[in-house]
């Protein structure tokens, strides 16, 4: 059984309270792993995503190694089993593990054929921490649809392996991540296609389809939180993708600094 410790409950007073109202909330008395769900801290007022009066996020003034300390305790406690972090980036990770008693035992983050994340893989192979691939079918059910968005399920080259291996465009990206010893967890309500996810350790994508998807497919980040303008739309960028709302914060995975002006 697994969990996540949110953005707003990052302070080391928040982290045990956290835990205890899941467990309570799904009558258990411990967690197999408890993810902490992003480096960046928001402030604890209620609401999941504050927004001040501008649309702009409030951030706390938490560091996530001081909440690593706290979580490192739950494990003391025997509360949970084992902790890792979601939405780091390999220098984070780095940071964490310089001074912690316990590293990350898991990673989860967004991969998929259009992002692969492959450097990224090969650090957690090195680090002996688990590779987690949330989204691996890229949202394809997402609700909003932007002008920069690709669709996974209609790209030729996942759709002439498809046809090659007589399986479908989802069965050869699932493919793709656990034939890297990728944990990849998709998403769905649907029985036929949840049987159908499970349909994959049957054939073995070959070198070449291996290789074409770790290399040479469009890249697209689609798990964004996106920045909102006054009417509470997203910002979209040239490249007719959404903004992401915490671009500028020095810990976000993706950080890129302000322009001078």
């Amino acid at each position: 059984m697994c969990s996540k410790l949110w953005n707003t409950r990052h302070a080391p007073e928040d982290v045990k309270p956290a835990l205890m109202e899941t467990l309570n909330d799904l009558q258990l008395d411990y967690l197999d792993l408890y993810l902490m769900h992003n480096p960046i801290a928001f402030q604890n007022g209620g609401s999941l995503v504050p927004y001040d009066s501008e649309n702009n996020i409030m951030y706390a003034d938490v560091h996530y190694k001081e909440t690593w300390n706290e979580m490192e305790k739950l494990v003391d406690e025997g509360l949970v089993k084992a902790i890792g972090v979601s939405n780091f980036n390999s220098k984070q990770i780095e940071d964490i593990c310089s001074n912690c008693r316990i590293k990350p035992a898991v990673l989860q983050v967004e991969s998929h054929p259009y992002l692969p994340e492959n450097e990224l893989v090969m650090f957690c192979n090195e680090q002996d921490i688990v590779f987690e691939a949330y989204s691996p079918l890229c949202c394809g059910d997402k609700n909003d649809k932007f002008p920069g968005d690709l669709d996974l399920f209609s790209e030729p080259k996942l759709v002439e392996m498809a046809k090659k291996y007589n399986k479908t465009v989802a069965q050869i990206a699932l493919r793709f991540q656990v034939q890297r010893n990728v944990v990849a967890i998709p998403k769905s309500v649907n029985p036929g296609r949840i049987a159908e996810n499970f349909q994959i350790f049957d054939f073995t994508l070959d070198d070449k389809d291996f290789n074409t998807i770790k290399s040479s497919l469009p890249k697209w980040r689609v798990c964004v939180g996106a920045k909102k303008g006054p009417d509470n739309k997203p910002i979209i960028g040239e490249d007719g993708r959404p903004v992401a709302r915490d671009l500028h914060h020095p810990l976000y995975a993706h950080y890129v600094p302000k322009e001078s002006k």
